[in-house]
């Protein structure tokens, strides 16, 4: 058999795996021309193999790249490493044949052959990967921020009701001290007393409801996301249907996580839906956790740029992340919104 037929049989094998490859694979000459060019590269880029066969790498690369790559090439054929990763953890970018700029991850490998030194690059598109991590630093900064209001307005409610009803307390104390022999005065004084006493007792069990409700604890799941929907209406003046058994039981951190979700999507109804009616399910559906919150409000479109709710919708999927759970929204304009959280729950954490 000629020689010549075994080798045309391993470059047509070696063809296939190129063109099979997951990842952009693209090899280039000394002059960095391309000489390979897969499947994969043909999808990323945009332009036809046939089209990029001969063509200089920099033709991939956004112009302000270009001069600062070709030299990094040269500069690594002259090290004499096999191969390395491209860009020591910066983000580099590649350039569509229709002009879009987007993200990739490169790694880059040298070889000589009789033909002179070969190239290879092997990239991978990262668009959503960078997208996500923007998303989460986006949602980390805004929940800083939630975070500082929250002090703020918790600071602000202990100076303005518990600290001036304290300290109204304090003077009382004190003209009761110099007014004992005075019974009426002192009788009317000290109702007034226990009803500033009230007073605070009702607006530190507010403000600690607020931060985290003792009927999680105490009454259970079921009992905290009833208490969600009746304080939710009653603040927003929206009625709220709740489907959830209120024996439902989970243990830490599920129970936290539903009542956060529940809590969380209903901020979002009363901030941005202008909904008329809400409805909340909360259901153990096989090995899963079901939470579902629905209004008949303005809804919006999902492929929209970035609504003021988005972010309120990253927080809602990474606390059903953190449990390995998903978080679907399904929105059409003047048709509402539905949020659906499935967060998985193995019966030994099940404390149903």
């Amino acid at each position: 058999m000629p020689a010549s037929i075994p080798n045309a049989i391993a470059a047509v094998r070696l063809a296939g795996l190129l063109d099979s490859a997951m990842d952009a694979i693209i090899s280039v000459d000394a002059g960095q021309n391309i000489v390979l060019y897969n499947r994969a590269a043909e999808k990323i880029f945009g332009y036809p193999a046939a089209e990029m066969r001969g063509q200089p790498l920099q033709r991939l690369l956004p112009e302000r790249y270009q001069a600062g790559h070709a030299e990094h090439v040269r500069r690594f054929g002259a090290t004499g490493v096999t191969s390395r990763r491209m860009g020591d953890g910066t983000v580099l970018y590649g350039l569509r044949a229709n002009g879009q700029e987007f993200p990739i991850e490169a790694s880059i490998s040298q070889l000589d052959t009789p033909e002179g030194k070969l190239y290879t690059v092997i990239l991978r598109d990262v668009t959503e990967r960078v997208r996500a991590q923007e998303e989460l630093a986006s949602f980390a900064a805004e929940a800083g921020g939630v975070r500082e209001q929250e002090k703020s307005r918790i600071a602000r409610e202990l100076h303005d009701e518990l600290a001036q009803q304290l300290t109204a307390l304090k003077m009382d104390t004190m003209w009761l001290r110099g007014n004992l022999g005075q019974r009426e005065q002192a009788l009317a004084r000290l109702e007034g007393m226990l009803a500033m006493l009230d007073a605070s007792v009702a607006a530190t069990r507010r403000i600690a409801a607020d931060l985290r409700p003792l009927v999680l604890d105490d009454l259970g799941l079921g009992a905290a996301v009833e208490w969600l929907a009746q304080n939710f209406t009653q603040r927003h003046g929206i009625p709220c249907d709740l489907d959830v058994n209120e024996d439902l039981e989970l243990r830490e951190p599920y129970a936290t996580a539903v009542f956060r979700i529940v809590q969380e999507s209903l901020a979002n109804v009363a901030k941005h839906a202008h909904a008329r009616r809400a409805r909340v399910r909360v259901a153990r559906m096989g090995d899963e956790m079901v939470v579902s919150v629905q209004d008949d409000g303005v809804g919006f479109r999902l492929d929209d740029p970035r609504k003021p709710q988005s972010l309120g919708l990253v927080g809602l999927r990474e606390r059903a992340h953190l449990l390995k759970g998903t978080v679907g929204v399904d929105s059409r304009p003047g048709q509402g919104t539905r949020i659906e959280a499935r967060i998985p729950v193995r019966d030994e954490e099940d404390g149903a």
